[in-house]
């Protein structure tokens, strides 16, 4: 049973001794244990961990769509959730997959169409309002899908490895948008990754999971001045730096 914790006006996120177990036909499976993190109000924190280290599970917990099995969060305001696919809705147009979330969040009709092509205005698709999802290339999707995200007035964002599908270029200037969004909104933003040199790019701090069942192995501050390049040497330095640790934490299970 999950149990409540005090709540505090630093932080936007506490996650305590948080456990959480699947039951399957062969035993229950253990995604998270006793995992301890803490996300200030406005940090872009990424974690980077192995596949089945618990990282999408952490996500899901905090925007309630998983229930911890043991251990305690303290998430303090509105959370949006964005996926790797933008899982945008074929019917609609680009603008009609923003308003839909507008209406969800009850923006009245006669809103509704200004304030979605303003949001798309803000991730650079002026002009694409009115195209359908297939006449959309891969990066521009994941625009449209952050620009949904944006409609739903969040104040965390998280983030489920939103870009690895994506080709190199269009990752790196996506990275540059949301980092320019992030600064302007004051979001406060989890960003999942399996990819180191992307969690240096983005992250104040980024955070190694353990191999299942998940736990936090390190924490790294990322001391380094924005804006930054995947090229920076300093970047590459200090994501090879949690590469070797990721290795390790692989090896001493695996």
């Amino acid at each position: 049973m999950s149990t409540p914790l005090v709540v505090s006006e630093e932080y936007a996120v506490r996650v305590e001794r948080l456990s959480v177990a699947f039951h399957q036909r062969n035993g229950p499976h253990i995604a998270l244990q006793g995992l301890q993190l803490e996300l200030a109000r406005g940090e872009l924190l990424c974690v980077v961990g192995a596949s089945g280290s618990g990282k999408s599970t952490l996500l899901n917990v905090l925007a309630g769509l998983e229930r911890p099995s043991t251990g305690a969060i303290d998430v303090q305001g509105r959370v949006a959730l964005m996926f790797q696919e933008a899982a945008l809705l074929p019917w609609l147009t680009a603008a009609g997959n923003v308003e839909l979330a507008l209406r969800l969040r009850g923006v009245r009709r006669s809103d509704r169409r200004e304030m979605a092509h303003d949001l798309l205005r803000r991730v650079h698709l002026e002009g694409f309002e009115s195209r359908l999802a297939h006449q959309l290339s891969g990066g521009m999707k994941q625009r449209v899908a952050l620009a949904r995200v944006l409609a739903q007035d969040a104040d965390i964002l998280l983030m489920d490895e939103p870009f690895a599908a994506l080709d190199a270029i269009t990752r790196d200037l996506l990275h540059e948008e949301l980092e320019r969004l992030w600064k302007r909104s004051g979001l406060t933003i989890l960003f999942v990754t399996h990819n180191a040199r992307e969690a240096v790019r983005l992250g104040d701090r980024v955070l190694v999971f353990t191999r299942r069942p998940g736990r936090v192995a390190a924490e790294i501050p990322i001391g380094l001045p924005r804006p930054r390049s995947l090229d920076s040497p300093d970047v590459a330095a200090t994501a090879g730096w949690i590469t070797q640790r990721l290795k390790y934490e692989m090896q001493e299970v695996g």
